[in-house]
């Protein structure tokens, strides 16, 4: 979907892009929790679960129906890489099925790996996806104890719904907003650092909410709205620098080699998260998710030294490119 969306639009609506995504994948999640909860407190489990599986037709027939984007590469271009040429050459002798085949998967999956290696160097692209790998470890690790936390702390799922669905949206849609403008307006590094340090607070928000012994309405009002606001702008900050990491001509691949490895470490400390929970509770437990977020700002201080592009500490910053700026760079600066 990402690969969509990139290929979709110039670099210049992106933003644009990532905030409708963004609003989105927020009501999604809303759907798939607060939805889902008001719906099992009304009907049973049964039909909860059988809305959530209609709701999941709507991808498959969106995919259906929207067009397919115009690579900005042409295909020959991809397909006849030197590479791709001469390995060809060296197996001319093979079965065509077999070159057929040979040619897509290097066209396909090694070219794009070759290629972010090799406009990164292999030690900025090892931090790179180091950081990528780590930026949403808090977010991913305390996502699913977020729901038996408010019913452990006696919230009923009619309150659990109504104060979701009330401040969490409205605060998500907030926080997509405001990503936009602050990417704008103070750059990417600072929106990147300013994301984690808000799903931070938000964290010691919950750390805070399970010691109290008389959990209000207002207290997770506070502290959920606080938390979809930090999830926006984290999620939007994070999306728009993945979004400039691609190269054109393999959109798909390398951005599909991102949002796998964003998500593949949390989501296996993830699955670690209930038995954290039992040895040490809830209090101690978003202690540890809030701690999870420092890896990341320690490594996107290592990337923002590289001067990485888009990773500008504000707009106009000198050292937002990691290469020399183009001729058609510089004229587009002066205007």
């Amino acid at each position: 979907m990402d690969a969509w969306r990139i290929d979709s639009a110039e670099l210049s609506l992106q933003g644009a892009m990532v905030a409708t995504y963004q609003v989105g994948y927020r009501i999604a999640l809303i759907c798939g929790s607060a939805g889902a909860l008001a719906i099992a407190a009304r009907a049973g489990w049964h039909w909860s679960y059988l809305a959530m599986a209609v709701l999941g037709g709507v991808g498959i027939l969106t995919t259906l129906l929207i067009p397919e984007p115009q690579p900005r590469a042409a295909k020959e271009s991809v397909q006849r890489e030197t590479r791709v040429i001469e390995w060809l050459e060296r197996r001319a002798h093979w079965p065509r099925p077999l070159l057929n085949a040979g040619e897509w998967f290097l066209g396909a999956v090694v070219c794009p790996l070759l290629d972010f290696f090799g406009r990164y160097g292999v030690g900025v692209a090892i931090v790179l996806l180091m950081f990528i790998g780590s930026y949403r470890l808090t977010e991913f690790t305390m996502g699913s104890m977020i729901n038996p936390f408010y019913i452990d702390q006696g919230y009923t799922l009619d309150q659990i719904a109504t104060v979701v669905k009330i401040y969490g949206l409205s605060m998500a849609m907030v926080g997509v907003f405001i990503a936009g403008i602050l990417i704008a307006k103070i750059g990417l590094l600072r929106s990147l650092v300013l994301g984690s340090v808000l799903v931070m607070l938000s964290n010691t928000g919950f750390a805070i909410l399970a010691r109290s012994h008389t959990p209000t309405l207002l207290g997770l009002g506070i502290v959920n709205g606080l938390d979809n606001l930090a999830l926006a702008v984290h999620g939007v900050a994070l999306i728009t620098f993945l979004s400039g990491l691609t190269s054109p001509k393999y959109t798909a691949t390398q951005y599909a080699l991102f949002s796998s490895l964003y998500a593949l470490p949390g989501k296996i400390i993830e699955g670690m998260s209930g038995f954290v929970v039992d040895h040490i509770g809830y209090p101690a437990f978003f202690v540890y998710t809030a701690s999870l977020s420092l890896p990341g700002l320690i490594l996107l201080f290592f990337v923002a030294r590289r001067g990485l592009p888009g990773v500008a500490t504000a707009p106009g910053d000198p050292q937002a490119a990691i290469h020399e700026p183009t001729l058609e760079e510089k004229n587009a600066r002066r205007t």
